[in-house]
């Protein structure tokens, strides 16, 4: 689970576009760090396979609309522009040269190969093949042996799942093993049957025999598509799938349900080029917004709305995606649009308050909100706003409360039912500095609030300003048109602040494969770091994808300095001299992103861990650990999937010293969120992580304790986090004075950088 040094994986692909100086936005893939599965589809063709090719791609994205893995075509050396009809089709496509079909089972930098042919067709549903995780999946087919009656074989150009874990020893280095008529002996025991109809033979339909509804792979073994005698029904399948581009894309389109972004930001615009559509325009825009795409998304439904009455929907999207890129007035014009309509009005309000709330502008955001209620009085979002601009009483000034004396905290502050770890970490990150976190001696300014000219002079007025902690950088949350990562602050007012300015403990955030726009994220990035007395980040893997964006002469500015919450017995050594540990072990998951941290295996990791749990509570009291209602989702999940049933502790719901006693009380911690492993860590306790997002697995690298975390997608992560469970709390001494060890050199860098600031800041 260590940090390996970056390199493309072979799914990784640039998407977006470059024209006319506009950013290219990156795949970011950690996939070596957080050991997510590389998934692939794989066909070997020559010349005369491309039509059939062309087909099975058409009927692979309309029977499986939400499946969109790297598509690799081996091929023995055809010209690049051969693909051309096939890259139309797919925006994953990949090309290798190869000898022969056999090389599927050699096919570098994937997990899963589903390998299919050309004169294959897909009926139905691939989503059993791609949770596989063991063995090499592929349905043994009846053969006619002559006298010795029938048998049944592996065909060598039968559909294959192989995982490569399992056949690199067997077969990669016996090639003439997987030439024959049978690939079964080569096989050996890595074989995983499937059923039949995973690959179905067309020539079992003679007599025109329809194609059984069941049927999700069609295999033609003679020639396709060309009405043989008494293979009609058959041939019918495949020629639904012969289309022209255009006939494609709107059947894709047009589809119900859940579709792949990839497949539909692909599909889609030359259709809208064609004939511009509302729905689908506002669909489109919807993937570029989930994407991160905004300038793409207002691209694209910008010139279909106008200023129609009867979109209140597309304006609200529009309205979004120009907020995200800092389009204020446009935003607020577009949102007002969609607050008109009864049926999107309480959304719409909720956006309207957000907007202004970010502009600075409370009294406005609480009269939005108000009108959000009026609307509908039940809407969380408003009521949520309502709440949060509510006209506060200010506090009396004490002698001597000036802001000079002060400390300005940008950060992000939760409130309410967000995440437990937004809530303790700014705490964490003043009492760094001072003991007194309140408002007396700290100014808070959120970090998502645009830095206008006076919250810029408030900012100056301060004898010191903390950027920090937290994963800040990060595309999505709360975009922003002026940084591209979370502080909402223009370039031309980052060089005019005056005071001095240090960025501690922020971390790069991005998910695996998680699509960034770092071009104006890189040249803020460079701003900030020229501006800053002190560029200081919360893991090696943070400062190592930092560097890359900068010049070469700021990159020695980047420094370490952890997470303050994980040294939390240190800053408040009097709450941590005794701890009264209970039988207990807490357990945490996140659910953000879920597609980015499960992709297809997150039905494996439930069953998995609920191995896993099933024997722990034999040993100990294990609960739940919810940072935010939306993590409860896996207590739903496990109870239903699994019938285990979890007390669950609604840390969303506590305040910070009632967290820190619970992780502080707990003999071990499972999670899955940074905070879930960090907090307890710092209050002493052992943990275990589970690994879906690069910064735990950075964090676990800093500590040298990279065999503490396991990586959702590990195939045997029931037994092996049942085993290293197991192993803590047999001796648990041992593993809290391991924790306690392994804190000593976080708190001695944290030391050391708080000494040097203290100088910069000068006496407060």
């Amino acid at each position: 689970m260590t940090p390996s040094p970056e390199s493309p994986s072979p799914g990784s692909h640039v998407s977006g576009s470059s024209v006319s100086g506009r950013s290219v936005s990156v795949a970011d893939d950690r996939s070596a760090v957080t050991g997510r599965r590389r998934i692939a589809f794989a066909v070997h063709t020559d010349r005369d396979g491309l039509p059939g090719l062309a087909t099975l791609l058409r009927s692979l994205a309309l029977t499986n609309p939400g499946v969109c893995e790297d598509f690799v075509v081996l091929h023995p050396g055809l010209p690049d522009t051969s693909f051309d009809a096939a890259r139309r089709l797919h925006p994953r496509l990949v090309t290798r040269r190869a000898k022969d079909r056999t090389d599927v089972f050699r096919l570098e930098g994937y997990d899963t190969v589903v390998a299919l042919t050309p004169a294959t067709i897909v009926l139905g549903s691939l989503d059993e093949l791609l949770r596989m995780r063991h063995g090499v999946g592929a349905v043994r087919q009846l053969l006619c042996a002559g006298e010795a009656g029938e048998r049944r074989a592996v065909l060598p150009d039968g559909l294959l799942v192989i995982q490569r874990a399992d056949v690199d020893d067997a077969l990669t280095d016996r090639p003439a093993d997987v030439t024959g008529d049978d690939l079964g002996p080569a096989l050996a025991g890595a074989l995983a049957p499937l059923d039949a109809r995973y690959d179905f033979l067309a020539r079992r339909l003679h007599d025109d025999t329809p194609v059984p509804g069941h049927v999700a792979v069609l295999r033609f073994t003679g020639p396709v598509g060309t009405g043989a005698p008494g293979y009609g029904p058959a041939t019918e399948a495949w020629r639904r799938f012969e289309m022209s581009d255009e006939e494609f894309r709107a059947a894709y389109c047009a589809l119900p349900g859940r579709k792949h972004p990839d497949l539909l930001a692909h599909c889609a615009p030359p259709l809208l080029a064609a004939r511009p559509s509302l729905d689908l325009a506002r669909t489109v825009a919807d993937v570029h917004r989930q994407q991160g795409r905004y300038d793409e998304a207002v691209a694209v439904l910008a010139p279909v709305v106008g200023d129609r009455l009867d979109a209140p929907r597309c304006h609200e999207t529009l309205g979004v995606c120009l907020m995200a890129l800092s389009r204020y007035e446009e935003a607020e014009a577009h949102l007002l649009l969609a607050a008109a309509s009864p049926d999107v009005a309480p959304r719409a309000f909720a956006q309207l308050a957000r907007l202004a709330w970010l502009r600075g502008r409370e009294a406005q955001a609480h009269a939005y909100a108000r009108e959000g209620l009026d609307a509908d009085p039940t809407d969380g979002g408003c009521h949520s706003w309502y709440v949060r601009t509510r006209p506060d009483v200010p506090e009396p000034r004490r002698p001597g409360d000036t802001p000079a004396r002060q400390l300005a905290h940008v950060a992000l502050f939760a409130e309410g039912q967000e995440n437990a770890g937004d809530k303790v970490l700014p705490e964490a990150v003043r009492s760094c500095f001072e003991d007194d976190t309140g408002p007396r001696r700290w100014y808070q300014q959120p970090v998502h609030r645009l830095v206008d000219e006076e919250a810029l002079e408030q900012l100056n007025a301060r004898r010191g300003i903390v950027v920090g902690g937290g994963g800040l950088f990060l595309p999505d949350t709360s975009p922003n048109g002026n940084s591209h990562w979370q502080w909402n602050i223009p370039d031309d007012l980052l060089a005019r602040v005056s005071a001095p300015l240090a960025v501690f403990a922020v971390g790069y955030n991005v998910f695996d494969g998680q699509l960034y726009r770092r071009g104006r994220f890189a040249e803020s990035l460079r701003v900030l770091v020229e501006r800053s007395a002190f560029f200081g980040l919360r893991n090696h893997g943070s400062i190592d994808r930092v560097r890359e964006l900068l010049p070469a002469g700021l990159r020695d500015r980047v420094r370490y300095q952890p997470c303050p919450t994980t040294v939390a017995r240190h800053l408040d050594p009097e709450r941590f001299a005794s701890v009264e540990r209970s039988d207990t072990v807490l357990v945490n998951c996140a659910y953000d992103r879920a597609g980015l941290r499960f992709g297809h295996d997150y039905g494996h990791f439930l069953t998995q861990t609920a191995t896993a749990l099933r024997s722990l509570r034999d040993r100990a009291d294990v609960r739940y650990a919810a940072h935010m209602p939306a993590d409860e989702k896996f207590v739903h999940d496990l109870r239903r999937e699994h019938g285990i049933a979890l007390p669950v502790e609604q840390l969303y719901d506590m305040s910070n010293d009632t967290i820190r006693a619970l992780y502080g009380s707990a003999r071990l911690v499972i999670g899955m969120r940074g905070h879930a492993g960090m907090i307890p860590f710092g209050c002493g306790t052992p943990i275990l992580s589970l690994v879906s997002h690069p910064k735990l697995a950075y964090f676990l690298s800093d500590i040298g304790r990279p065999e503490w975390g396991l990586s959702v997608h590990d195939r045997e992560l029931g037994p092996r986090l049942t085993e290293r469970a197991s192993s803590i709390l047999d001796d648990h001494a041992a593993a809290v004075a391991d924790v306690h060890a392994a804190q000593e050199i976080l708190w001695k860098t944290t030391r050391s950088n708080i000494e040097e600031l203290r100088k910069t800041f000068g006496p407060s």
